[in-house]
């Protein structure tokens, strides 16, 4: 039998946040004026998320992104699982002259939170944050396929995730 992996509800909450900048900041390498387009549609993968026990567990993921007719708004629903915990986010972003903004909520939990960032070359910085959490995100876009950094100071450490386009 395989051991489960016990985590907080504030674990929990910050493995949501890390669900929330995945999905929050997934997008692409398309000019900075409409960094959204081309993003319609579902997008899936997996990754590695470390706590603060130095523990580390695989994570799965799938994300339905709509994309505003301008390109320069993205609303996402992400769906995300591992072997002890799943969690389900709806999230608001704009874009406006390379910087990016919006709000998150883990529809289960009731928690919210906003992001903020800067999008060039395919390469997007984002600070992610709520009242217990703030995560730093790196996230590159090269066809249709993402990869995802992140790293926190707090119980959730941080997290490596990939994800592609189907």
């Amino acid at each position: 039998m395989m051991p489960t992996l016990m985590i907080s509800p504030r674990s929990f909450v910050r493995t949501v946040v890390l669900g929330a900048v995945l999905g929050l900041t997934s997008v692409s390498a398309y000019a900075q004026s409409a960094p959204f387009t081309g993003m319609a549609g579902v997008w899936s993968g997996n990754g590695t998320i470390s706590l603060e026990d130095g523990s580390k567990e695989r994570i799965r993921c799938k994300a339905t992104y709509a994309v505003s007719g301008d390109g320069t708004g993205l609303n996402q629903s992400l769906l995300c699982a591992s072997d002890s915990y799943k969690f389900e986010l709806k999230s608001d972003v704009k874009a406006r002259g390379g910087e990016l903004s919006g709000s998150w909520a883990e529809t289960t939990r009731g928690v919210t939170g906003s992001l903020e960032g800067r999008a060039s070359a395919g390469r997007f910085n984002v600070d992610v944050s709520s009242p217990a959490f703030s995560a730093k995100l790196i996230l590159t876009t090269t066809g249709n396929k993402q990869q995802v950094s992140i790293t926190s100071d707090g119980q959730f450490r941080g997290a490596s995730i990939s994800l592609n386009r189907s």
